[in-house]
């Protein structure tokens, strides 16, 4: 989303990477190795061919990954049922992949490091490595970014890859977690990543945010879904409660995109 685009078919990514796993490591007996190289494979090819066709035919990015969406969630169904007659497996891990991938460390699941490692390594890549501007620029400005010599092309299809490999990453973490999988798309987890993002300060036009705001907004709405559970809250107001905050955020992410406006006008004076 800093860098303009939009990829919804993460929520399609997601199954398609524990139904992966499951199949090939506990139906065909493969090593686990090949089960997580696997999904990370079939990850990186969608966020390849979701790039490839937003660069080739400018459409847009919504509309494009929407697409992949409903192809990734029904080609996941059909081979489910193909290879297992299942649309839900179980996958019980060896116990140095549970530890590692599903484990509990210090009373923390393992994905909580894995995620922290993430943050670490896309705060890096962002905010203090030479290509981190270019996605800033890619999102401000993306004419002019061609015309200062980014390979804007190739950098749309990176991201996209980036996208959904960490989407195919984050579904090996959850069977290894859960030691279960399934097929069915996760329509939830495209719109609590986009409430997130928003929430953490980040620009729907592109070109401002931050790796920490994205972190503040997915603690704000998990505090914030957990917490109503432990007041007197009605829990069907949950809802309602986060439609309200992802318009606060609207409203205050158009303020910052003022913000944002004005002082890269000044900083040019």
């Amino acid at each position: 989303m800093i860098a303009g685009e939009l990829d919804i078919s993460t929520g399609a990514v997601l199954p398609a990477a524990t139904m992966t796993v499951a199949i090939i490591c506990e139906h065909y007996k493969m090593p686990v190795i090949v089960g997580i190289a696997a999904a990370l494979a079939i990850g990186a090819l969608i966020g390849f061919i979701n790039g490839y066709i937003v660069t080739r035919t400018r459409v847009p990015s919504f509309i494009v990954t929407l697409a992949t969406l409903f192809a990734v969630a029904g080609l996941t169904l059909y081979l489910s049922i193909f290879f297992i007659n299942n649309t839900n497996s179980f996958y019980h891990a060896p116990d140095w992949a549970k530890s590692l991938f599903g484990g509990k460390v210090y009373g923390f699941n393992s994905s909580a490091f894995w995620w922290a490692g993430l943050i670490a390594a896309f705060a890096f890549f962002l905010h203090y490595s030479p290509k981190g501007s270019w996605v800033f620029a890619l999102g401000g400005d993306q004419e002019s970014a061609r015309n200062a010599g980014i390979p804007v092309a190739w950098m749309k299809i990176a991201l996209f890859m980036l996208c959904s490999t960490s989407a195919a990453f984050a579904g090996v973490l959850q069977v290894m977690t859960f030691s279960s999988a399934t097929s069915q798309a996760n329509f939830g987890l495209i719109f609590n990543t986009i409430i997130s993002v928003v929430v953490g300060g980040v620009l729907l036009t592109g070109g401002f945010g931050t790796v920490m705001g994205i972190v503040f907004g997915v603690l704000t709405l998990s505090i914030v879904t957990q917490a109503i559970g432990f007041t007197d809250i009605d829990r069907n107001l949950s809802f309602l409660i986060i439609g309200v905050m992802l318009l606060i955020a609207v409203l205050l992410n158009d303020t910052f995109r003022h913000l944002a406006t004005s002082w890269s006008a000044s900083k040019k004076k």
